[in-house]
């Protein structure tokens, strides 16, 4: 999706997708080193990378919104945290190479032509030991209409995923339903890829 798509749908009062941390996100931050490199890919109104600054760990966020991105400022002010912001758009330029302690991406959804290079990207930010932490949803979402694109060309698959993961120890791999309660845009039950793997 375009720039102007996501600056215009940032461009509201409030927060699309809320201001507490994804569940997925929460319930696995205990696997992350203390004071962590963090990058938060397509990381929008920045709820993921205020969280994970309130831990200590020192995060960067993504996204080709600057709206985004400047609600994500005025969040962590609100939180007394500090998270660096950039602008860019993931699926056409890289991030650096093997930087970060991590790597988080909640519900980044792309065309499924830019879906390699986006993951190549991701995975390719994390140092050796580093771990990805993926939460997308997938085609089968398209039944449940609680949230994410209405495309199937913007959805995931779990075989792609595990072909992009290919090599990387798998600590949690998850294909199935899971409640998210995420502002006006996540709203229920959904059908969700997750994904918690060590770079080897």
């Amino acid at each position: 999706m375009s720039e102007n798509h996501w600056d215009d749908r940032f461009d509201a009062s409030g927060f699309l997708y809320g201001k507490k941390v994804n569940e997925f996100v929460r319930e696995h931050e205990g696997r992350l080193p203390a004071q962590a490199r963090i990058a938060c890919f397509a990381e929008g109104e920045g709820r993921n990378a205020v969280y994970l600054a309130g831990l200590g760990h020192k995060v960067t966020a993504y996204d080709q919104s600057q709206v985004g991105l400047d609600k994500m400022g005025k969040l962590a002010r609100e939180q007394g945290v500090q998270v660096t912001p950039v602008k860019q758009d993931l699926t056409k330029h890289r991030v650096s190479e093997s930087s970060n302690d991590a790597a988080v991406m909640v519900f980044g959804h792309v065309p499924k032509k830019d879906q390699p290079f986006l993951m190549e990207n991701i995975l390719g930010s994390v140092k050796t030991s580093g771990l990805a932490i993926v939460e997308v949803y997938s085609e089968e979402q398209l039944d449940y209409r609680t949230g994410g694109p209405p495309s199937e060309e913007l959805l995931y698959t779990p075989t792609d995923m595990l072909h992009w993961l290919k090599g990387w120890k798998i600590h949690h791999f998850y294909y199935g339903e899971a409640v998210r309660h995420e502002g006006e845009k996540h709203t229920g039950l959904g059908h969700v890829i997750q994904v918690v793997a060590q770079k080897p």
